[in-house]
């Protein structure tokens, strides 16, 4: 065998464990949501709820409904696959029965908005249907609702509109505290009235114990004689009275 030949296999033998090499790496790394819009300009809103739901993301949501032979079962991830397949299944169907899993939607195409206290989750590009909706694409809208007494809870399927010609969905709810709103104190009216009472109280207080330091304050700074001289007036005791002459009334008394 010539030396050429030789490194030419090798070269091609180096090629493909680097091509395995790289597909290995691909698949193992983990996906996540892909916004409906044009990369790299999504919204920032959107990007921001994403966020708000990190902790999620490596949780799973199960519920099962109906009855035998027509039992199915819905999982449902947060920006993580939730099948069998790495198809980028956000929330899949299994059927109870045969266990054929269905596609509701996937997280590739994703959309996400909010309110007060909600969030609403959309998983587009799941698989078609085969009779209904113009067999158009499945989709899925997961409703969860603001619960500050669980980060995740009560996943449940509520309905799935399909008697439209296009834009079906299937319905889901869940609970979270990710959903709910900063909380804002609020005092009530008996604190209100209790709280500005104290305040006049203490302003009471305070100005009259500055007012009467001030008046102390002044009469010590702005006096113009000791404190202790005695007044100017004084009364005329029995020794200072002379002794008045008796015959000055004797004129009134009867002849």
């Amino acid at each position: 065998m010539s030396p050429l030949h030789s490194s030419w296999r090798t070269g091609l033998l180096l090629l493909l464990l680097f091509s395995l090499a790289v597909r290995e790496s691909w698949q193992t790394e983990e996906k996540t949501c892909d916004l409906v819009g044009e990369k790299g300009k999504e919204s920032e809103k959107e990007l921001a709820l994403l966020k708000r739901l990190t902790p999620l993301f490596n949780k799973s949501f199960e519920s099962t409904v109906g009855q035998s032979p027509d039992m199915y079962s819905y999982v449902f991830r947060v920006c993580r696959e939730a099948g069998n397949h790495s198809s980028g299944a956000g929330l899949v169907q299994i059927n109870k029965s045969n266990g054929k899993e269905t596609v509701v939607g996937r997280f590739n195409e994703t959309q996400i908005f909010n309110g007060s206290n909600w969030i609403m989750l959309i998983y587009k590009g799941g698989d078609e249907y085969d009779n209904h909706c113009g067999r158009e694409q499945r989709r899925a809208v997961v409703m969860i609702s603001c619960n500050r007494h669980t980060l995740a809870d009560n996943f449940n399927p509520v309905s799935e509109e399909r008697g439209k010609v296009q834009d079906c969905f299937y319905l889901f709810e869940m609970d979270s505290s990710l959903a709910c709103s900063p909380e804002i104190s609020h005092l009530s009216v008996g604190s209100i009235l209790l709280v500005t009472f104290a305040s006049l109280v203490a302003v009471y207080i305070i100005g009259g114990f500055l007012y009467q330091r001030l008046v102390d304050g002044c009469d010590f700074v702005c006096r113009s004689k000791p404190r202790n001289v005695p007044a100017a007036y004084r009364g005329v005791g029995d020794d200072q009275l002379g002794e008045e002459s008796e015959e000055r009334d004797d004129h009134l008394l009867p002849m």
